[in-house]
């Protein structure tokens, strides 16, 4: 994947930015303090398109009633109700999409993450970043490949944490899902209160700095989702 030249650039940049945060945060943590720091950097800079796309939340929570009728209106003929429904976004000024925004952003940065710690060089020199470790546990470990040190008991307490907060994404997702004219049923239903806990298998199989920056960024996640999504409008039922 290195060969790709944007990745290649982006990898070499990040590598020189963690390491020097590495040497800068050695007294707090080092390569792991550089990697949380990474991360809230990251986030940051997403929180822009993330408050847009909140204001996009709640346009269309006050839009609501009127999808609503909409639907009533045109519920068997899936067609005409999906281009009334754009024509009512568009002459809202609201996209139905401007909340996928942030989460596909973070995705270039997780991959160049993901690559610090599993080359063993970049730009031809020895990845000096694999030789981090936290509670003595390398931060290019994996769970299922023991690696000395606390290794189980630091996994336990990451995958405990990520389990904490899927578990808040859960319960907020499936109170907006149940916010809806018209509240998904079947497996739809379930869908909010199972994909959150899809991160505690990303956690499992990738290193440990992977898994820190999974954590970091859900925790910033639920945070802001409880800070910028506080008071916004209940749609009346259907």
């Amino acid at each position: 994947m290195l060969s790709f030249a944007p990745v290649a650039d982006a990898t070499e940049f990040a590598y020189s930015a963690v390491t020097w945060l590495s040497e800068v945060l050695a007294p707090i943590g080092g390569a792991t303090a550089g990697v949380v720091l990474f991360t809230l950097v990251v986030r940051l800079l997403l929180h822009p398109l993330t408050r847009a796309a909140v204001r996009g939340e709640r346009a269309r929570a006050v839009l609501a009633p009127q999808l609503a009728a909409l639907r009533e209106r045109h519920g068997k003929d899936p067609v005409a109700f999906s281009q009334a429904m754009t024509e009512l976004y568009r002459g809202a000024g609201v996209s139905p999409f401007a909340g996928i925004l942030p989460m596909l952003l973070q995705a270039p940065a997780f991959i160049v993450l993901y690559q610090l710690f599993v080359r063993t060089s970049i730009s031809g020199h020895a990845n000096t970043l694999l030789d981090s470790t936290l509670s003595g546990v390398p931060l290019g470990a994996h769970l299922l490949v023991p690696a000395g040190g606390p290794h189980l008991a630091v996994f336990g307490l990451l995958l405990a944490a990520l389990a904490g907060l899927a578990w808040l994404s859960a319960r907020r997702a499936v109170k907006l899902a149940s916010l809806q004219p018209k509240p998904p049923t079947g497996l739809l239903a379930a869908l909010p209160r199972l994909l959150p806990y899809a991160i505690l298998i990303s956690a499992a199989v990738l290193p440990l700095a992977a898994g820190l920056y999974l954590l970091t960024s859900t925790a910033w996640t639920v945070a802001e989702n409880t800070a910028l999504r506080r008071g916004m409008p209940v749609p009346a039922p259907a």
